[in-house]
């Protein structure tokens, strides 16, 4: 599962405080995407023409392509966010076929072939949690409130607050009865503001789940 302390950082990323600027460590690779406020992407990660909703974090070492991240999503390290696939219909499914400019000097990159990648991309739900060394196929959607055990392969959608482990990752049961997953998914608490989020600080960490609901279903969050 991820790792919830910052070693692998420097002592001086690991105590700033997070705000409306990502935190990217310097080892990270970043391009073509979009973070909200709160989001952190820790050591050697990449992150490739993906948008991570506010409060969402990546951990070291993690590989995320071609990805829709929801609010407050945890995702360990190592975890494989939309691996690629080679063309194993063809007679060779070899790099070269595709990234050809690396092998000749007229060749250039198949670009159907990465754009085909493009539209199979993940979708993640707010407060998903994506366990060590997981990985996430192309195209597949992981719901809200779910847990993606270690090292599991996601290779069909996941429904909201389902925990699913193994290879190919399958159910191992739901973090709540239905009734209080449907109450959860009307809350919609992820889209509170900061400060509601601060005030109910405590009854997050102290209420279970039905005396939270009972709390604040109907009540006004501002």
């Amino acid at each position: 599962m991820p790792a919830h302390d910052d070693a692998d950082l420097p002592a001086h990323v690991r105590k700033k405080r997070l705000g409306a600027k990502p935190l990217i460590h310097e080892t990270a690779v970043v391009r073509q995407s979009s973070f909200g406020k709160f989001c952190k992407i820790g050591a050697r990660t990449t992150v490739i023409e993906s948008a991570f909703g506010d409060y969402s974090y990546a951990v070291n070492d993690a590989e995320i392509v071609y990805a829709d991240i929801g609010k407050f999503v945890s995702i360990g390290p190592l975890a494989g966010i939309n691996p690629g696939n080679h063309p194993m219909e063809r007679t060779s499914q070899s790099h070269f076929t595709y990234r050809s400019w690396q092998y000749f000097e007229d060749a250039t990159d198949e670009a159907d072939l990465f754009d085909r990648r493009r539209v199979a991309r993940v979708e993640i739900g707010h407060d998903a949690w994506i366990g060590r060394a997981a990985i996430v196929l192309p195209g597949r959607k992981v719901g809200i409130g779910s847990i993606v055990g270690a090292a599991a392969v996601v290779t069909r959608d996941i429904q909201p607050y389902a925990i699913v482990a193994g290879n190919p990752a399958k159910v191992v049961k739901r973090r709540f009865a239905e009734p209080i997953c449907e109450r959860l998914m009307q809350l919609q608490w992820w889209d509170w503001p900061h400060r509601a989020l601060r005030r109910a600080l405590d009854d997050f960490r102290q209420l279970p789940v039905e005396a939270f609901l009972e709390k604040y279903e109907g009540a006004q969050v501002n």
